[in-house]
């Protein structure tokens, strides 16, 4: 079910992560950056694999929660941070409104921000990202799919 806000729909498989995650990645591969910094839960898993392919090892996380389902609410840290960013690289899958995004830079003024994908409200707030979206356009991950068997249209058709 799509909130009146979302009227477009954009699937994105663990493949087209993991590519675009890469390609994001030969973009950073110059710098230097001390450690990475998740934003939970979405920026783990390309905070992983960007931990990957860069070879860091020192991963933080900040812990805020914003959403639930469809439907933005109140931000509420539930993590923070002891230090203002210089040197590491900040890592959320998406930057939609700016509201998250906005409290991060808040608390890591210096850290470099990226994301996998932008939509216009948000984008101004990140460094770098890889992928604008529009921003009526709700964004379903990888890891709040599950696979399962559809029935073959002949099948269905013949009940």
């Amino acid at each position: 079910m799509m909130s009146h806000r979302y009227h477009q729909h954009f699937t994105v498989s663990w493949d087209q992560l993991h590519r675009d995650v890469r390609e994001l990645c030969h973009r950073l591969v110059e710098r230097d950056f001390q450690g990475i910094v998740a934003i939970t839960r979405g920026g783990l898993i390309p905070a992983a694999l960007i931990a990957r392919e860069l070879n860091v090892r020192l991963i933080d996380t900040v812990c805020i929660k914003s959403y639930e389902g469809q439907d933005q609410g109140a931000l509420e840290v539930m993590k923070g941070v002891d230090q203002d960013g210089d040197g590491w690289l900040l890592v959320d899958d998406l930057v939609d409104t700016g509201k998250t995004a906005r409290k991060v830079r808040e608390m890591l003024p210096r850290a470099h921000f990226v994301t996998v994908y932008a939509k216009p409200e948000g984008r101004p707030l990140v460094d770098q990202y890889l992928t604008e979206v529009a921003q009526d356009c709700w964004i379903q991950f990888p890891w709040d799919m599950g696979v399962t068997y559809v029935e073959p249209l002949a099948d269905r058709i013949k009940r």
